[in-house]
């Protein structure tokens, strides 16, 4: 009896270890940074790293168990590379599969397709700003009209995955975001609506399956790219079995020490991790019904009357 005992304690010694030890394993998140158009200054490494953004989610990883690593090198992406990873994280622009603006290692057309197989086989992805500046459909962002235009399913595959594509964005503004949805992760505290000075993002192209958590009162915006109905800046929605979650904030440094942009941020980080859970269903027709009335392409200056 006191041998079974004595292997009985040990055995479940062990599986309290184990439990801690894992418990403990901190949930390592790929913040991936290459820009292949225009390369935002938060993410710019200059003077060595870490880049301003990077400095702000260390200490959010701190404080919540994360481990981050920074990267924009983009030929590292395939299915090895990516599941050491629990969610990928995107501040990026342009075309990524090629050297563009910033020069880093571009993707392949094969590490894009890992990217989405990585997210739908069950883990996280989180977009914050640029990330809808990226994979245009066609290369529309080196057109003109053809941005103005909703492509649906024909949208490419990475906008239709994010969930919405960038148009254009007008002079930095305050600006009311109405709450969506005060229940899910990170909305909890900010209340009916939150308000600061912001780049902010015109938007279109949105997937049909958002579940959208904040919308921008456009009308009530200064600029033509504003010209329109109230559309989302932030939403969740589910990929397969993985989930991605995406706000059009992050311009700014003081941005992203804003204690709510870190309250939304770090919710919506633990949602895409599985950290916490929300249910998402669609809800744009419900939140913002007009929200692919896309704002009028701005006439050449040429052909304006003196």
């Amino acid at each position: 009896m006191i041998r079974k005992s004595t292997i009985t304690l040990s055995v479940l010694g062990l599986i309290i270890g184990f439990s801690f030890t894992a418990a403990a394993a901190p949930k390592k998140i790929l913040f991936f940074t290459k820009s292949s158009g225009f390369e935002h200054s938060v993410i710019s490494w200059k003077d060595g790293r870490p880049a301003f953004a990077e400095k702000v989610l260390l200490q959010l990883g701190e404080k919540n168990g994360w481990e981050f690593t920074f990267s924009k090198d983009g030929s590292k992406f395939g299915k090895d590379y990516l599941a050491q990873f629990d969610a990928v994280f995107f501040y990026t622009t342009g075309d990524l599969c090629s050297p563009g603006t910033d020069k880093q290692p571009p993707m392949t057309p094969e590490g894009k397709q890992a990217l989405f197989d990585y997210v739908r086989g069950g883990h996280g992805f989180i977009g914050t700003h640029a990330a809808s500046d990226t994979f245009h459909t066609s290369n529309e962002d080196q057109k003109g009209p053809d941005r103005y235009v909703n492509h649906g399913e024909k949208a490419d595959a990475y906008a239709r995955f994010l969930g919405g594509e960038f148009i254009k964005h007008g002079a930095q503004q305050v600006a009311r975001n109405t709450v969506t949805d005060p229940k899910f992760p990170g909305f909890e505290k900010i209340g009916n609506e939150f308000a600061f000075q912001e780049e902010w993002y015109s938007l279109k192209d949105f997937t049909p399956d958002i579940h959208v958590l904040s919308v921008i009162d456009a009308p009530a915006m200064k600029g033509v790219e504003y010209q329109r109905p109230p559309y989302p800046t932030t939403w969740a929605r589910k990929e397969g079995r993985g989930r991605v979650w995406y706000t059009a904030m992050g311009h700014r440094e003081d941005v992203w020490t804003n204690p709510n942009f870190q309250d939304i941020l770090v919710g919506g980080i633990k949602w895409a991790l599985g950290e916490v859970n929300a249910d998402v269903p669609a809800n744009l027709k419900e939140t913002a019904p007009q929200a692919y009335t896309n704002p009028p392409y701005p006439a050449p200056a040429s052909s304006k009357a003196n």
